[in-house]
Order: C-alpha cells, then sequence, then structure tokens
C-alpha cells in the first residue's frame, strides 16, 4: 500500500467519522459520574499571562494581513498523531505537544526531548480516530503548583478530565502517580468526544465535549440541559477538591454553553480575554462561535437545531447564537480551531486564525466593527490536528499525519 493511498484512507476515515453513524458502546448512557461538588464562592478575576507583544496591540485585527509576508516553519518532526500544543506559562520556553496515544512530549532549544513529560498509554484508549489523549491545559499558576490537566478518552472509550502534577525533582517530567481524577462522562459512541481544555481569564478551567456521537445527533444532547456532552464545561479547580462549580454558572450545573457538536478546538485570546471555538459540523458546515469575556453564561449555539447558521433539525432556537465564521464542505470537511496571534509580526496582531484537517485550508478572521470576515491565507498539504501558542504569543500547528510541527515565521 503506497504512502499517499494510506493517506487518503486516514483522511476519509477521519472525515466519516464527523459524520456516519457509529455503532454505540455497550451499556453506556450519556450521563454524568462525578464527584461531589458544591457551589464555589464568587470568583476572583484572575488574568492570563499576556505576551509582551500584545500589550499595545489592537483587541482584535480590522484588517487583513499580507500572507505572503509570513510562512510555516517545520521546527520539529516525527511526533505519532500531535492533537495538542501547549506552553506552561512558567518562563522556561517549552512546548508541550501532545500525542494521541497517550504522551506529553517536550520541545524546548529547538528539540524534541527524548524522555515524554508524561506517558499514560495504560491509560488511554485511541482505537477510534476520534479517541485518544486530546487536550492539555496548564494551571495559571503551574509555575508554583504545578498542576496541569488532560482530557482523554479510556479503554471503554469514556471521557476523563484530570489532572496531574509536575515531578518534585525534574520539571521537565510529571509524576505519574499525581493523577486526580475531575469527572468521567459516558461517551454513547466512539466519535465526537471534543477534547480541548483551556483556562479562562476567570481561572476557571473550560472543556469542549461533543455530543456523543453517531450522527445527526440521534440522542438529542446538543439541546438537553440533562447531559454534559455537546457542551462547553466551566469548572472552578481551586475552590474544592476535585472541583468546585462556579457560583455564577447557569443552573448550577458545569454547563456553561450548550447547543456544540464536537468542540475539537478551543481557544481564549490572552489579550482581551475572548473565546474561539472551532466546531466541527455534520455534513455540510464548519463553524467558528464566539464569546466575549463579558458573556454570561447559558448560550446556545445552535446544534442539532442548525448546523452553522442553517437549518438542520427544527427551527431555530430563539435565544441561539450564530456563528461569526463558516464555511462549506466545498472547502474542507473538518474545522481545526485555532488562535489569536499575538506574537511580534504587527500587521498580524489580533487576527484568529483557523483551518481545515482535510483541504489544509488556513484562513483569517478579523472584524470590522460588529461586522465579521474571514478571508482564505494559506493553502497546505497539512492534515491541520491542532494549532498552539507559546508564551511569546507565536503560532503553531500541528499536522496529524506526518507528525511534523510549523511555527508562523515571518519571510525575510
Amino acid at each position: 500500500m503506497t504512502a499517499r493511498y494510506k493517506k487518503f484512507l486516514l483522511i476519509l476515515g477521519l472525515a466519516l467519522a464527523a459524520c456516519v453513524p457509529q455503532t454505540p458502546l455497550p451499556n453506556l448512557p450519556p450521563s454524568l459520574t462525578p464527584p461531589a461538588v458544591l457551589p464555589s464562592p464568587a470568583p476572583t478575576a484572575t488574568l492570563l499571562s499576556q505576551p509582551t507583544a500584545a500589550l499595545n496591540s489592537p483587541d482584535l485585527a480590522a484588517s487583513f494581513p499580507d500572507p505572503g509576508q509570513a510562512a510555516w516553519q517545520q521546527i520539529a518532526s516525527g511526533l505519532n498523531h500531535p492533537t495538542a500544543i501547549a506552553a506552561a506559562g512558567d518562563g522556561l520556553g517549552r512546548l508541550f505537544i501532545v500525542e494521541q496515544p497517550g504522551r506529553i512530549i517536550i520541545w524546548q532549544n529547538g528539540q524534541l526531548l527524548p524522555e515524554p513529560f508524561l506517558d499514560i498509554r495504560n491509560l488511554v484508549g485511541s482505537d477510534g480516530s476520534e479517541q485518544g489523549l486530546l487536550g492539555l491545559a496548564f494551571h495559571p499558576n503551574f509555575s508554583r503548583n504545578g498542576f496541569f490537566y488532560v482530557n482523554f478518552t479510556d479503554r471503554g472509550g469514556d471521557t476523563h478530565l484530570t489532572r496531574y502534577s509536575r515531578s518534585a525533582e525534574n520539571p521537565n517530567r510529571a509524576d505519574p502517580n499525581s493523577r486526580l481524577d475531575l469527572l468521567k462522562v459516558a461517551q454513547p459512541y466512539a466519535n465526537h468526544n471534543g477534547g480541548s481544555l483551556a483556562f479562562g481569564p476567570d481561572g476557571f478551567l473550560y472543556a469542549g465535549l461533543g455530543d456523543g456521537g453517531s450522527g445527526g445527533d440521534p440522542l438529542g444532547n446538543g439541546q438537553s440541559l440533562n447531559t454534559l456532552l455537546g457542551k462547553l464545561l466551566r469548572l472552578d479547580v481551586d475552590s474544592a477538591s476535585p472541583y468546585a462549580i462556579p457560583a455564577d454558572n447557569p443552573s448550577g450545573s458545569e454547563i456553561w454553553a450548550y447547543g456544540l457538536r464536537n468542540p475539537w478546538k478551543i481557544a481564549f485570546d490572552p489579550l482581551t480575554g475572548a473565546l474561539f471555538i472551532g466546531d466541527v459540523g455534520q455534513g455540510d458546515w464548519e463553524e467558528v462561535d464566539y464569546l466575549p469575556q463579558a458573556a454570561a453564561g447559558g448560550t446556545n449555539f445552535g446544534w442539532s437545531l442548525m448546523e452553522g447558521s442553517h437549518p438542520f433539525n427544527g427551527a431555530p432556537a430563539a435565544d441561539q447564537t450564530l456563528p461569526v465564521a463558516e464555511y462549506s464542505h466545498a472547502e474542507g470537511c473538518s474545522i481545526t480551531g485555532g488562535a489569536v496571534y499575538r506574537g511580534a509580526m504587527p500587521t498580524w496582531q489580533g487576527l484568529y486564525l483557523f483551518g481545515d484537517f482535510c483541504s489544509g485550508r488556513i484562513w483569517g478572521l478579523i472584524r470590522q466593527g460588529e461586522t465579521w470576515q474571514n478571508r482564505l491565507l494559506f493553502q497546505t498539504e497539512f492534515n491541520i490536528s491542532a494549532f498552539g501558542q507559546d508564551e511569546a504569543g507565536e503560532l503553531y500547528l500541528a499536522d496529524y499525519n506526518t507528525g511534523d510541527i510549523f511555527r508562523l515565521t515571518p519571510n525575510p
């Protein structure tokens, strides 16, 4: 079998997994089995660290940069199906790259370190194309407490949000015995697990969970507030162990927003605190959803009543929030949410970049007043599975198929 044919089969399998019904996992209702939690006191805001270059930059870009002024430079290779890229924010200049089978690898000083930061392949189930070790977020006070959080599916296909701690002896190693499970969510199907994790400017942990899988949301999870599937969760990991429910979460649950199909990647703008969500579509439309920092909880993004801004399964909800950008399956098949650029290139400041797994296209998204516009900036051959930022706000992406990592750099 040729390498090109293998790549075609991989892309086809992942694309079909996004919209084709799958066989349910046995005895796994789409319900939560959480530890006991208590409402937390009103939160004290904890601002994320801001790259120096971002402090004097516009909130969000009002014009598009010239894409010819930048290029994607390969910085690492040989990763095993990378699914996330994150920085610890502790000033050591490291990137942490998540591998789907269950390892986290450190890139530092221009090279991949030979020993993994974390290896939990014995816990992770990654047989399905959308299963595995999927998300990573470092606590805003990681430099002091050493806490980081992962999102993975286990051997039975269920989702786990879990905390680990940095090793006391070696900052480049995690303590595998420090595991603390926050919650476990049963998954009725093998696909649409979401997986992204991020800390917001309020210091709370946000997690994107898909609708449970199959195709067309057959269990109605997207619009149901009786399940965590198809939701954006918001957890207070500081006020109780393993977590507390923030006092201003709607209806006293973990749910912050709903109506999501498969929020594969979420990202906060480190300057404005706004949240961008790349929600993978069904058969026709891919979308970018947006929440400003001041948004209250309870936003309904519409799935499965709507796919993007288009009717899918019923009439639009009266309170639905439409996406700020979308593209059809004539241009791709599976969105990979990106990040707002806050690095050293001035004309790129405040630009949200996102891509497509199948087509390799990379778009920029800007806001002119209350109007959003997106434009194709790069046509690549990458199977884009993740974007990420370093401590200086520079942007990176991962090629799922080749295991290569690229950085957006200015052209000479």
